[in-house]
């Protein structure tokens, strides 16, 4: 019996159809995500009794000097770097700097 041939052929399939959606390759599926921006005037610390002793009128002095940039942070990343601008009557920020990413590495600490 081993010696006996057998005749294979290939099955016929069909072509499956499917309702995936198939991966796009560019981004514009993401362009609506909505990201978080933050814009980060200065940072301080404060002792618990200092921060219970805060009122209305009282100042809090901040680790950066008036004209210093402001750091542009989105999602919780710093990216950029501007400065504040007024635009009518509310505040804006001008893009002076986007950082590149060895900025951004050694501005996170990560390598």
């Amino acid at each position: 019996m081993a010696d006996e041939k057998q005749d294979i052929t290939q099955p016929q399939l069909e072509e499956i159809q499917s309702d995936v959606v198939k991966p796009v390759g560019n981004i514009d599926l993401l362009m609506d995500v909505a990201l978080d921006v933050v814009i980060e005037l200065g940072r301080t610390v404060l002792p618990l009794k200092e921060v219970l002793n805060l009122g209305s009128g009282s100042v809090i002095e901040l680790d950066k000097l008036a004209g210093d940039p402001v750091d542009i942070l989105v999602n919780n990343k710093l990216v950029a770097k501007g400065e504040v601008v007024v635009i009518e009557e509310n505040f804006g920020v001008r893009i002076t700097e986007i950082l590149d990413t060895k900025s951004l590495e050694n501005a996170t600490g990560k390598a």
